[in-house]
């Protein structure tokens, strides 16, 4: 079981947020995280964003992908509107960076995101959002609007104990690098994406 292992103010370029750390022990040093949002109210139905780990998008700004400008998206919206992201470690659809890296080398040799994990013997997509539920129940939110454009995350609210109140669209416009990527989204796992943007 997991549990609060720290926490304390942030404050960032999109503003003051509250980070807390949860793992099941305190020496853990990929933690998942929660980042509230300071005008947050729990009364209501709460912004929540499920983000999974993403090193080359978020540090590096590949264009690969859109899951660094998801989390900016993310944290720009909660900040202005309250609400939660959380943040969990779960690098490359949980496949880890070295074996993600392995699949980009295969996608420059014409494979597309699910073929290069299939071809490495990996799941198309190995995460796990039950922790997510988790870590919203530890911080006893029981009602959510979830920003999110995939509908695996819809079905884990759904199938718990909170309400899922709303689903609000995060879509990213491709670039010309990504607008694979982004119909293998669509086209493999569902995604809820308009055609218009990707």
């Amino acid at each position: 079981m997991i549990k609060t292992q720290a926490e304390a103010n942030v404050p960032t370029e999109h503003g003051n947020f509250r980070m807390i750390a949860f793992s099941e022990n305190e020496n853990d040093w990929m933690p998942h995280m929660a980042i509230i949002a300071e005008n947050t109210d729990f009364s209501k139905p709460v912004n929540v964003r499920f983000h999974s780990e993403c090193i080359t998008g978020e540090v590096f700004h590949s264009k690969k992908c859109e899951c660094g400008q998801q989390l900016d998206a993310a944290m720009k919206y909660i900040h202005e509107n309250g609400g939660i992201i959380v943040y969990l470690r779960q690098e490359g659809r949980n496949i880890g960076i070295i074996n993600k890296l392995k699949a980009y080398s295969l996608q420059e040799k014409g494979l597309d995101t699910v073929q290069a994990n299939l071809e490495l013997g990996l799941p198309a997509d190995d995460r796990n959002f039950g922790v997510a539920i988790e870590i919203l129940n530890l911080l006893e939110v029981k009602d959510i609007n979830l920003l999110t454009n995939n509908p695996e995350k819809v079905k884990y609210v759904v199938d718990s104990n909170i309400h899922l109140n709303s689903r609000i669209p995060l879509q990213i416009p491709a670039n010309e690098i990504s607008k694979g990527y982004l119909q293998t989204k669509k086209d493999f796992f569902g995604h809820l994406l308009d055609d218009n943007d990707n």
